[in-house]
């Protein structure tokens, strides 16, 4: 597939491409930074803080993240190398540790780096949805289960649990299965909810294939966690299948 073009990927480059992969050593054994590159990553971050994120093209944001983790060497080539393999940012970001282990270059101080980012996203998606109401922060909540679901390599169950009120009191994952499928149990479901004091679910799960069609054990789960949920006065607003770019509303579809 052919790589999305930016409106930066146009203009002059800052440094020719050809960047040295790391500094020459010292006599003591240690290596120095070159001014290009010193110069390089000074111009980068002043681009940053002045036009935000969006003045930078996915690998330019992706550098900045390395700089920490590689301090002394060129990381454009690695950025461009993970976002071939993972296709964007957020791709990058979300990637599986055993998937990042396998890319050259990426040792246990880029995966930290990449893990928290990816972890302070998920947090702050996290806070833009508990404690409001639901139905004032439906595309927020969407966009957190996005954030924290829809690059998973495996599936994953979680429950989202409102109260009377429809604010949304916790969040909490259930259950991890394979690639292709989660174990689920309406009584467990159901139990933590009385715990809680909630009177509503919503359900959530991820499809890794990346597309969000319900399987028919996905409905049918789905009709027993319903009845199960009616037989105890607790509201099932919605089943959301998470895919990789879009997400499916089982109640949307007409399935609740």
């Amino acid at each position: 597939m052919a790589r999305i073009r930016h409106f930066s990927d146009t203009q002059p480059a800052l440094f020719d491409a050809d960047e040295a992969p790391a500094a020459p050593p010292r006599p003591d054994g240690r290596t120095t930074q070159p001014s290009y590159i010193r110069d390089h990553r000074a111009r980068l971050r002043d681009r940053f803080l002045v036009g935000g994120a969006e003045a930078l093209p996915d690998y330019e944001l992706l550098e900045l993240l390395l700089f920490r983790a590689i301090p002394r060497q060129d990381v454009k080539p690695l950025a461009r190398l993970l976002l071939d393999r993972f296709g964007d940012f957020n791709g990058v970001v979300s990637a599986p540790l055993p998937r990042l282990e396998e890319v050259s270059g990426v040792g246990r101080a880029v995966i930290t780096e990449l893990k928290i980012v990816q972890a302070a996203a998920q947090r702050l998606a996290q806070a833009r949805v508990l404690r409001k109401p639901v139905v004032s922060s439906w595309d927020a909540l969407l966009d957190y289960c996005q954030t924290s679901m829809a690059h998973d390599d495996i599936e994953q169950f979680r429950v989202l649990f409102p109260d009377r009120k429809n604010v949304l009191i916790a969040d909490e994952p259930q259950a991890r299965g394979t690639v292709d499928h989660v174990p689920v149990y309406p009584r467990e479901v159901l139990k933590r909810a009385l715990e809680l004091n909630a009177t509503a679910l919503i359900l959530v799960h991820n499809h890794p294939s990346g597309d969000p069609t319900p399987s028919q054990a996905d409905i049918e789960m789905t009709t027993q966690i319903q009845r199960a949920a009616d037989s105890l006065g607790i509201a099932l607003h919605d089943h959301l299948v998470i895919g990789k770019s879009r997400e499916l509303s089982f109640r949307a579809e007409g399935l609740l």
